[in-house]
């Protein structure tokens, strides 16, 4: 068993040390372990740093067994803007509600705009679990007045308004409908295709005739987001123009009206979907059963077979 001081400077001597048979070794450590790292760490070269934390992320999303969490939370406090991205999307998955602190403590003082972004975007996993009323009244209220005051700043950058939108949309307060109207009647592209997002986020009914004729729109990044959010909200009307996007000249619309078929479900998606198994993209191919197999559970999650299946030849 190495210490925690010759497994990082072992790493550091490395150019490839997600490679490194040392890396699991920093998985599950002791608050002195930890300790130890965080004394260890700073004394590392910033580009030994990054290539360490970017290695981390790495095996970490392909190893779920491994567990870097704490280290990540002490990286947020890094002073090199890259490793405490690098940290952010190493905590993507985690849904401690402990987390929220620091991630408002980011979104609120981070001198990196990149920073605080991404700090926003983390936050919108734990709105969710707020609307769904499984966090406390603190973390909610803390979460919520920061997500407003950074979307609702004139002088901040666009992609951390952006992003605070985005997290802000699984509210239903009327406060935040009006960020999205804003959003999606602002001159900036980009916080339009926000805007629609947030609608998906959003699933309030007001949406349903924007997203229809936004899913026609001449922008690319718009007819993917209004195909997606069509289909989180599961949007009947919208089949007819999901089944013309399937043809779509751009492959990520392609995917996302197959994937938004998949979610509305009904015969007729189902038809569409059987339909595109004869067509040559394999890679459409894949995401069409992905999109059946979503149809048939949400049709029937038991597993019951109550009628009589659905047969394909017969199209």
């Amino acid at each position: 068993m190495f210490s925690v001081e010759k497994i990082l400077r072992k790493l550091a001597e490395e150019k490839h040390p997600w490679r490194s048979r040392y890396l699991p070794g920093l998985s599950g450590l002791s608050r002195a372990e930890a300790e130890a790292f965080k004394n260890i760490w700073c004394t590392l070269a910033v580009e030994e740093r990054r290539r360490i934390i970017s290695s981390l992320v790495e095996v970490g999303e392909r190893d779920c067994g491994l567990d870097f969490s704490y280290l990540f939370r002490l990286c947020l406090e890094d002073e090199d803007e890259e490793v405490r991205l690098q940290a952010l999307e190493g905590l993507w998955e985690d849904e401690d509600p402990g987390l929220i602190v620091p991630l408002v403590k980011l979104l609120r003082n981070d001198a990196s705009s990149r920073v605080r972004a991404a700090a926003a975007a983390s936050l919108g996993r734990f709105m969710l679990k707020a609307e769904m009323e499984k966090l406390d009244q603190y973390y909610i209220r803390l979460m919520y007045e920061t997500l407003l005051e950074v979307a609702e700043r004139e002088g901040e950058e666009l992609e951390v308004r952006r992003r605070a939108i985005e997290a802000l949309a699984y509210s239903g307060d009327e406060r935040v409908a009006r960020l999205i109207e804003m959003a999606y009647n602002h001159p900036d592209e980009k916080m339009r295709v926000s805007a629609i997002f947030a609608m998906g986020r959003n699933a309030h009914p007001r949406w349903r005739s924007i997203l229809l004729n936004e899913l026609e729109n001449p922008d690319a990044a718009i007819r993917y987001e209004a195909a997606r959010a069509c289909g989180e909200m599961e949007v009947k009307e919208a089949v007819a123009v999901l089944s013309k996007l399937t043809q779509d000249p751009d492959f990520e619309v392609r995917e996302a009206a197959v994937w938004a078929l998949g979610n509305i479900g009904g015969r007729e998606a189902k038809r569409i979907l059987y339909g595109l198994l004869d067509g040559d993209d394999d890679a459409i191919k894949e995401a069409v059963e992905e999109a059946l197999e979503v149809l048939e559970f949400l049709s029937n999650p038991l597993g019951f077979t109550l009628f009589e299946e659905f047969d394909e030849d017969e199209f």
